[in-house]
C-alpha cells in the first residue's frame, strides 16, 4: 500500500488505528514484535574473539610469534634460553592486541553517547489519553499529534490538519516550508516533495497543528531508505597506517635479511650454530618496532580525545591526519559562521527614521513590530521565567522583540482579536491576518518588499525602497509591514480582496548574527592557509556583505549565486573556483561541484551539512563535517567527524589538532625507528668485527617496550609547537617522512650505533677499567645493553621539539617526564637486582662501568643540541 494515494478511511483501516483513542497497548507491544524499533540498523560489530584474532595477523606481529616459538622450542629441547624469553614476547603481542581493542571500544562508546545526546520524543494518542514517548517507540498506526515546533520522528500520513506547514528541506533540499494537506491524494509519479498528505522523518512543523497516522518507522522511512544506501561495515585503516605497516614489514624483511647474513657470518667464523641462531632471532626480533603501531594509535586516540572535548567527534580516524593537509573549507552560514537566532536589528518608520534596537527603542518603531506580531503564527511559551518561541525563525525574532519591550504577544491578540487569515505561501511570498479593532476592523500584511511594492498606495514607498537596498547591504532580511482599516468585516477573505491599497507601516531589518568566535576563527584559518568559502541558501546580497564583515571575501566580485553557477561549465568553475569565496541559493548538486572542482585544483577540502540532501557532499569531501545540534542522523553517518557545538571555529581547532597528531606522529617514529634500525647496526657490525652479539633477545625485547615504550605512550600527548598554524597545510601527497626525517632517523641510529658499539667493546675487551670486574662477553652486554636503554629514553626529550631541551618547559607535558624518569627507573633496577640480572642476562658491573654507560648515553642529547645550535635562526639584535 502507498499511503500517499489512498485516503485517510484506507489508511487508518490498513493501519489498525483509531483517530480519537490511538493504539492500545497490546497493539504497540504486537506491532513492536513485527516491526521492530523505530530506529536505523546498527553496522554489524566484531566480537572481542574476533578483534583479537584479527590483531595477531599484522606482520610484524607473525614475526614476533614466529621468535616466540623458536625461543620456546630451544628452552624446551635445549639448555641455551630459558621461557621467560618466550612468555615476555606473547606478553607483548597480547599487550599490543588489547590495547588496540580498547582504544576501539572507547571510539564506539564516544559515539554511542552522541546518539544518547540526540534522542528524540513524539506525542501520541494511545488508550485513549495524549502521551508523550520515546519516538524510538512509535509503530505503524500510532496516532500522531502535530503542533508548531513538533518534529517529525517517523513517515506518516496527515488525517487532519490546521495551517500545516513542515519544512522538509532535510529530505527533499527545499527551505521554504510547505501546506499540507489531508484530503489530497497523490498520483503514481509523485516526489516526495509534491506529496502533500505526508510527513517524512526528518522534518519539522513549523506552523499550524494536525493528527496523523504513522505508516513507516525505522529502515522502511524514506530517511532510513537513504541511510541504509550508505552504511558500511568495513572498517577502514588510515592512510598513516598503512603506510606504517609497509614499513614495519620492510624494517623486519631487512631484519630477517640481517638475521641471515649474521648466521652465516658466524658460521663462517665458526661459531657454534645453536648460537648463532639465537643470536639471528635476537636480531629479528631487535628490528621488529614492536611499540610503533600502538604508540600511533594511541597518539591519533589522543587526538580525537582532546577534539572530543573541543566540541568535534571523530567518526572515522583517516580524519584526524586529512584535518591537517586541509587547505579549503566549505561552511554553511547559518548556524555554523552566525548564531542561527534571528533578531530584529533595525527598524524603519519613515524619512531617514531608522531605529537601532541594541540602542533603544521608539514608540514609533514599538509600534510597527506590534502589529507585525499580529501577523504571525508563532507559540510563545515562558516556563521558569525563560522565553521560547516555536515556528518560523523570522517571525520568532518579531515576536521576541515585542516581548522583550513591551507587550506580549497574548496580550495584542486579546486587544486585536484574529478572526481570519491568508497564510504564507512560497507563490505569494506574503502573510495577512484578519483583526476585530474596536468597532473597525484591521487586515495586517507581511512580507518581502519587493513584492509588496506595488501593492503599498499609501506612505513613503519610495524612501522604503532605499532604505529597504540599504538593508539589504547590511546582511539584514527585510520585512515590509502594510495595513488596511476596513469600516466592516471583510466578506471575503482572499487575496484578491485584502493585498491591495496598502498603506505603508514600516521595515524591519532582521538578522542572524555572527557568532563572536566565527571572524578570528577565520582570520586564524587565513593565517594557517585555509580559505574558507561559505555555501549557503540565502539571498547573495545577504550572504555576501555577512561574508564582508567576517572576513571571507573582499569584492563582490568573489560571490555568485546558484543560478549563475548552474551556467557554468565544470571547466568555466574549475577556471573560477580559487577566486569566488561565497555560493549563494545553491542546492546540494551545486555543493558537489564546488567539492570536485576545489579537489581537481588539488585541494583538500572540509565540507559542513546537517541535511539529509548535505549527504552526497559531505561523503564527496575529504573531511565531512556534520552538525551535532540541527544535523540529521543521515548527515552525521555521512560524516567523518560531528561539531557538538554547530560552530565554525571547532572545525578551525580541529585542524589545529589535526596537525599536532601529525606533528606528534613524526616526533614518535623518529624516536622509535632511531633506535631499531641502531640496533640492526649495532648486531651487525659488531659479529663482522667477530666480537660475538652485543644484546640477547630479551634485552633488546626490553630496549624496545621499557625503554622505547614507556616514554613513547607519553610522546603521543605532547602539545603542538608554537606557531603550527602559521604554517602551511601540509601537502595531500606529503610523505610521513618529508623534510628531512629520514636524515635525523638516520644520523640518530649512526649516534647510537657507534656510542654502543664502544660501551661494547670497553666492556667486552679493554682492560684495567676495574680491578674487581674483568672484561667478558657478559659485561661488554651489560654496558652496551644500559647505553642504548639510557640513550633511548633520553631521546625523547631530544624529539620533543626542534628548540633546544633547555627552552622547552617540561612542565607542558609531565606524563612525558614521569615516563622517563619511570623507564630509567625500571632500567637501573634490572641492572642492580640480581634476580632480574639473571632474567635478563645482565652481570654485575663495576662503578667505571657504569660511569661510562653514563656518559656515552649523554652524547646523542650533546650532538643533537650542536644540530639545533647550528639551525637555530639568527636573531636580530634590534628585535631584541
Amino acid at each position: 500500500m502507498e499511503p500517499y494515494k489512498e485516503t485517510v478511511d484506507a489508511v487508518v483501516s490498513e493501519y489498525d488505528a483509531s483517530l480519537d483513542d490511538g493504539l492500545t497497548e497490546k497493539k504497540v507491544e504486537e506491532k513492536i514484535k513485527n516491526n521492530g524499533k523505530n530506529k536505523f540498523d546498527e553496522a554489524s560489530k566484531e566480537s572481542l574473539a574476533k578483534k583479537f584474532f584479527h590483531s595477531l595477523t599484522d606482520f610484524t606481529t607473525i614475526i614476533l610469534l614466529v621468535a616466540a616459538v623458536i625461543s620456546l622450542y630451544t628452552a624446551i629441547a635445549t639448555d641455551h634460553g630459558d621461557y621467560f624469553e618466550s612468555f615476555l614476547i606473547i606478553a607483548i603481542v597480547v599487550i599490543n592486541s588489547v590495547l588496540a581493542i580498547v582504544q576501539e571500544g572507547n571510539a564506539e562508546k564516544a559515539l554511542s553517547a552522541l546518539q544518547d545526546m540526540n534522542k528524540q520524543t513524539a506525542t501520541v494518542i494511545r488508550n485513549g489519553k495524549q502521551e508523550e514517548i520515546d519516538a524510538e517507540d512509535l509503530v505503524p498506526g500510532d496516532t500522531l499529534l502535530l503542533e508548531s515546533g513538533s518534529m517529525i520522528t517517523a513517515d506518516a500520513r496527515i488525517a487532519e490538519a490546521s495551517q500545516l506547514r513542515v519544512e522538509e528541506s532535510a529530505l527533499t533540499g527545499e527551505s521554504e516550508p510547505v501546506m499540507k494537506d489531508p484530503e489530497y491524494q497523490g498520483e503514481e509519479d509523485d516526489s516526495l516533495g509534491d506529496r502533500l498528505n505526508m510527513l517524512y522523518k526528518g522534518s519539522t512543523v513549523v506552523n499550524g497543528r494536525g493528527k496523523a497516522i504513522v505508516t513507516a518507522t525505522g529502515m522502511k522511512t524514506e530517511m532510513g531508505k537513504i541511510a541504509g544506501l550508505l552504511n558500511s561495515d568495513e572498517t577502514q585503516k588510515t592512510p598513516l597506517q598503512k603506510r606504517l605497516n609497509q614499513l614495519g614489514k620492510r624494517i623486519s624483511l631487512i631484519a630477517l635479511a640481517a638475521a641471515a647474513f649474521v648466521f652465516f657470518i658466524g658460521q663462517m667464523q665458526g661459531e657454534p650454530m645453536l648460537d648463532m641462531f639465537i643470536t639471528a632471532i635476537s636480531l629479528a626480533v631487535a628490528a621488529v618496532p614492536e611499540t610503533l603501531t600502538v604508540i600511533v594509535t594511541l597518539t591519533l586516540a589522543f587526538g580525537v580525545q582532546k577534539m572530543a572535548q573541543k566540541n568535534a567527534i571523530i567518526r572515522r580516524l583517516p580524519a584526524v591526519e586529512t584535518l591537517g593537509s586541509a587547505n579549503v573549507i566549505c561552511s554553511d552560514k547559518t548556524g555554523t559562521l552566525t548564531q542561527n537566532k534571528m533578531r530584529v536589528r533595525r527598524v524603519w518608520t519613515h524619512g531617514d527614521s531608522v531605529v537601532d534596537t541594541e540602542e533603544g527603542m521608539t514608540d514609533e518603531a514599538m509600534e510597527v513590530l506590534s502589529i507585525a506580531a499580529l501577523c504571525t503564527d508563532v507559540i510563545v511559551e515562558n516556563d521558569d521565567n525563560e522565553l521560547e518561541i516555536k515556528g518560523n525563525p523570522t517571525e520568532a525574532a518579531i515576536v521576541r522583540a515585542v516581548e522583550e519591550n513591551y507587550h506580549t504577544k497574548a496580550e495584542l491578540e486579546e486587544k486585536y482579536p484574529r478572526i481570519g487569515e491568508i497564510p504564507f505561501d512560497s507563490d505569494r511570498k506574503m502573510m495577512t491576518t484578519v483583526h476585530k479593532r474596536g468597532k473597525k476592523f484591521i487586515s495586517i500584511t507581511k512580507g518581502a518588499f519587493d513584492v509588496l511594492y506595488p501593492k503599498f498606495h499609501y506612505g513613503d514607498v519610495d524612501q522604503a525602497a532605499i532604505v529597504n537596498d540599504r538593508f539589504g547591504k547590511k546582511a539584514l532580511r527585510v520585512i515590509a509591514v502594510g495595513y488596511a482599516i476596513h469600516e466592516e468585516e471583510p466578506k471575503e477573505i482572499t487575496s484578491e480582496a485584502l493585498e491591495k491599497n496598502l498603506r505603508l507601516m514600516g521595515l524591519i531589518g532582521i538578522i542572524d548574527p555572527p557568532r563572536p568566535e566565527s571572524k578570528a576563527a577565520i582570520a586564524r584559518a587565513k593565517k594557517a592557509g585555509i580559505k574558507t568559502v561559505m555555501i549557503t541558501g540565502d539571498h547573495v546580497v545577504t550572504a555576501g556583505a555577512i561574508a564582508k564583515e567576517l572576513g571571507i571575501m573582499k569584492s563582490r566580485k568573489e560571490a555568485i549565486s546558484g543560478a549563475q553557477l548552474q551556467k557554468m561549465t565544470d571547466e568555466e568553475l574549475d577556471d573560477r573556483v580559487k577566486d569566488l569565496s561565497v555560493y549563494a541559493r545553491v542546492t546540494p548538486e551545486d555543493k558537489i561541484r564546488i567539492v570536485k572542482s576545489w579537489q581537481r585544483s588539488g585541494a583538500v577540502v572540509a565540507m559542513t551539512g546537517d541535511g539529509v540532501n548535505d549527504a552526497p557532499a559531505l561523503k564527496a569531501s575529504d573531511v565531512g563535517c556534520a552538525m551535532g545540534i540541527t544535523g540529521t542522523d543521515v548527515a552525521k553517518g555521512a560524516a567523518d567527524m560531528v561539531l557538538t557545538d554547530d560552530n565554525f571555529a571547532t572545525i578551525v581547532d580541529a585542524v589545529a589538532r589535526g596537525r599536532s597528531v601529525y606533528q606528534g606522529i613524526r616526533k614518535a617514529i623518529n624516536f622509535l625507528l632511531s633506535c631499531n634500525i641502531s640496533e640492526i647496526f649495532i648486531v651487525v657490525i659488531a659479529m663482522l668485527l667477530g666480537w660475538g652479539a652485543p644484546f640477547t633477545a630479551v634485552q633488546l625485547l626490553f630496549v624496545n617496550v621499557v625503554a622505547d615504550g614507556l616514554p613513547g605512550f607519553a610522546l603521543g600527548r605532547e602539545p603542538a609547537e608554537a606557531g603550527i598554524m602559521d604554517e602551511k597545510p601540509i601537502p595531500r601527497d606529503e610523505g610521513i617522512f618529508a623534510r628531512g626525517l629520514w636524515k635525523k632517523i638516520g644520523l640518530n641510529a649512526a649516534v647510537f650505533t657507534v656510542v654502543t658499539l664502544i660501551g661494547f667493546y670497553i666492556g667486552a675487551f679493554v682492560e684495567h677499567i676495574s680491578y674487581f670486574t674483568p672484561p667478558s662477553l657478559e659485561v661488554g652486554q651489560t654496558v652496551a645493553f644500559l647505553v642504548l636503554a639510557y640513550s633511548s629514553i633520553l631521546h625523547v626529550f631530544n624529539v620533543r621539539s626542534s628548540k633546544s631541551i633547555f627552552k622547552v618547559d617540561l612542565a607542558t607535558n609531565k606524563s612525558l617526564a614521569q615516563m622517563a624518569w619511570l623507564a630509567l627507573g625500571i632500567t637501573t633496577a634490572i641492572a642492580l637486582i640480581p634476580q632480574t640480572q639473571e632474567l635478563f642476562y645482565l652481570v654485575p658491573i663495576s662503578m667505571n662501568h657504569w660511569i661510562i654507560a653514563i656518559l656515552l648515553s649523554l652524547v646523542p642529547i650533546i650532538v643533537t643540541e650542536l644540530i639545533k645550535f647550528h639551525k637555530a635562526p639568527e636573531v636580530d639584535p634590534e628585535n631584541i
